[in-house]
């Protein structure tokens, strides 16, 4: 797959990103570079209510509207809010990009805000609570973010109720005229796309302003904590072990992508064969990480009866304890052609792709994401152990088990 790379920071201020391939797909994202940890106790919520809104209708398009123009195309439509991102993203046939510019910039530029349909999403969103809530997977994610950070990150990127319902029209609209300037955004295209295009349509439809985005940053506190929490009605415990790692780019978040995968990376992985095929506790053993320049940590999740959830966090310490005594090299450079394997592969999907760009410009520069396999080809078996090392040392820990 033939691809290039081309990166511009426009006058108005908003980065362009493309990265130009053959095939005749695109994949369009706006995105604005605030989320979660851009919010206070009081507000925790806000970035994701306004993504929501933002689908509801703008001074030109209704909902079915927005929603009609990019799938009768063919496209598909859906958005995302993050820590540190909210993005408005459409996958579409690369000979409809005018189409998918349009619309999402409409989107971005002049939401209406009905009153009505804010609090007929207040409500949609309390339904997405409560679904949240009855996901026992779900549950335990969120419980061990709080787990791991005090302060605002340490509470759901969805809220609580009580916020949710502090979030007048009034504070989502100043909320939004803040955040929502060109400077602050991003326009990233991945696909069938010419770059001066894109340039010049984000010039002409985002024009200079003289006033400049307002984000807000609150301290983000470290913290290890292990708790449980007892409900009924569930026949499984489960359980999330985490750790933190260092921040995104630098050459110890490299080292805890290959720790992450030798310890909980697929069947192959340490726990998996340990805890499922050996010992056959659990059924379900994954890990992943949540790491950007602000904040990181790995996670894994097991899910298992209640009388095995202290069996299985000894044998996960267990596993971190060998790995930074007796991982050997062949080991970690299989790690390694796993890692930049499973890259080549999510770079495949135009849409993984453009999120990957975006979460890498998020955090400095889209560019960096092309040195990925650089960065983990360097990293040294001393690092990997030195993380695992400090792991078992310092974790944090949450199961959900049946009363």
């Amino acid at each position: 797959m033939k691809q290039k790379f081309f990166r511009k920071v426009l006058p108005n201020g908003m980065t362009v990103i493309l990265e130009q391939r053959d095939a005749p797909v695109v994949s369009v994202a706006f995105a604005v570079r605030s989320g979660g940890i851009n919010e206070s106790f009081g507000e925790k919520g806000i970035s994701h209510f306004i993504e929501h809104l933002l689908y509801k209708g703008t001074s030109k398009r209704s909902s079915k509207d927005i929603a009609e123009e990019i799938e009768k195309k063919g496209g598909i439509l859906n958005g995302f809010t993050d820590e540190n991102i909210t993005a408005f993203w459409c996958k579409m046939p690369s000979n409809h990009l005018d189409v998918a510019l349009d619309v999402l910039s409409d989107m971005v530029k002049n939401p209406r805000f009905d009153e009505k349909e804010v609090e007929k999403e207040r409500h949609v969103i309390f339904e997405e609570m409560k679904m949240y809530k009855d996901s026992p997977q779900h549950y335990v994610f969120e419980k061990i973010q709080g787990s791991l950070f005090e302060g605002p990150l340490g509470v759901p990127l969805i809220g609580t109720e009580k916020t949710l319902n502090s979030c007048s029209r009034e504070k989502i609209v100043e909320r939004f005229e803040k955040t929502y300037r060109p400077e602050n955004m991003i326009l990233c295209v991945v696909g069938d796309a010419d770059f001066e295009t894109i340039v010049n349509f984000a010039k002409k439809t985002f024009p200079d302003k003289k006033k400049k985005s307002e984000v807000d940053f609150y301290k983000i506190v470290q913290r290890n904590h292990s708790g449980t929490e007892k409900r009924k009605g569930i026949d499984q415990a489960s359980l999330v072990f985490a750790h933190h790692v260092p921040l995104l780019g630098t050459k110890g978040s490299y080292a805890s992508v290959l720790l992450n995968t030798i310890m909980a990376g697929g069947m192959s992985s340490r726990l998996f064969q340990e805890i499922r095929e050996k010992r056959n506790l659990a059924y379900g053993v994954k890990g992943g990480s949540e790491v950007n320049n602000d904040f990181g940590y790995n996670f894994v999740y097991v899910g298992t009866k209640k009388e095995n959830v202290e069996k299985v966090r000894k044998l996960i310490l267990e596993e971190f304890e060998k790995v930074s005594k007796d991982l050997t090299e062949g080991e970690l450079k299989q790690a390694k052609e796993e890692v930049l394997g499973n890259l080549q592969i999510s770079m495949e999907d135009s849409q993984t792709q453009m999120v990957s760009l975006l979460h890498y410009e998020i955090c400095g520069d889209a560019k960096a994401f092309y040195e990925i396999e650089k960065k983990i080809n360097e990293v040294k078996i001393s690092d990997v152990r030195k993380l695992a090392k400090e792991t078992y040392k310092k974790y944090s820990f949450f199961s959900l088990v049946p009363e």
